[in-house]
């Protein structure tokens, strides 16, 4: 082990994934203390000060939302030179805002859906019509999907085919008063690739009975399917290429998992990429894990590995 004897897993915190983070904090911990180091559960909401973890070894941040994936919480710990896992600062600040990640993404001719950015969802862009010129980019689309530029969660997204669509959307969105992206919809099979010390575990197909992979989808439907994909040799070293290189095009570190879409031609688009994924035991990340053999704790110990 080292000279990592004591780490702190930071989780919880007070975002909207807080739920989410308290299941990874305490499955992380749990490995943590199997794997024979000294650890400590720290619930972000009550730590007064970053000061106070100068005390640990190592932090492993299980952490999502803003307070763990946005990148002030890496710039402060890099300050107070405290070890963490996974991306620095800058990566997390790319990856956390949409727009920043498809900006980057495009610059390095990697494939990701067209999109538009609004300031924020106001009452105007409710009532304006999918006819303008605006929307000239898309054509020809039947659906568009509507996004925050800064959340996870598959929280206020939503499908949009019409006028009447966009005005729902609009009074069921829980937050307007932020960017969000207007993007293309690719009909096609949803994937992910977990990516830990720059090699790519088996990629994830996600099968959702919803119209997309939502919020329900991710967290509170039985029905949704997280499988190995079956993809062929060409398409499993083309889906791992692209990953890998949206994982350095921004700059990522120790781990990452990549969403993307295939469509119907065969072709992969990133979507995101997440810095701190979901570490829960139905996550993506330790099912990846297992299909390469590796339990719940090794996957644990190779993200610890990957970050020093």
């Amino acid at each position: 082990m080292g000279n990592i004897n004591k780490i702190a897993v930071l989780y919880g915190g007070s975002s909207s994934e807080r739920e989410v983070s308290i299941q990874s904090g305490k499955g992380v911990h749990n490995a943590i203390c199997d794997l024979g180091y000294e650890s400590d559960l720290i619930d972000f909401k009550d730590l007064n000060n970053l000061n106070e973890l100068k005390m640990y070894d190592f932090i492993f941040i299980a952490l999502h939302g803003f307070e763990g994936e946005a990148g002030k919480l890496q710039r402060d710990l890099d300050d107070l030179n405290i070890l963490y896992s996974g991306s620095g600062h800058e990566a997390c600040m790319k990856t956390w805002n949409k727009k920043v990640t498809k900006e980057t993404l495009k610059e390095n001719n990697i494939n990701t859906p067209v999109s538009l950015s609004i300031s924020e969802f106001s009452l105007e862009d409710a009532n304006q019509s999918l006819n303008t010129s605006l929307f000239d980019r898309f054509r020809p689309f039947n659906y568009l999907f509507l996004k925050p530029e800064e959340d996870g969660s598959s929280i206020d997204i939503f499908k949009i085919s019409d006028e009447e669509s966009l005005k729902n959307a609009y009074e069921k969105c829980t937050n307007r008063e932020r960017g969000f992206l207007f993007e293309e919809y690719i009909d096609g099979r949803e994937l992910t690739v977990t990516i830990i010390d720059k090699e790519c575990y088996p990629p994830i197909e996600i099968i959702t009975k919803n119209e997309f992979y939502d919020y329900d989808a991710k967290y509170i439907s039985d029905d949704t399917l997280h499988i190995e994909a079956e993809l062929t040799q060409s398409e499993l070293v083309d889906i791992k290429s692209v990953s890998l290189q949206a994982f350095k095009a921004l700059n990522c570190k120790a781990w990452a998992r990549v969403d993307l879409i295939q469509d119907k031609k065969g072709n992969f688009y990133v979507i995101e990429i997440n810095t701190v994924p979901g570490m829960t035991s139905h996550s993506n990340v330790p099912k990846s894990g297992s299909l390469l053999g590796l339990t719940y704790n090794e996957v644990v110990q190779k993200i610890i590995n990957a970050s020093l």
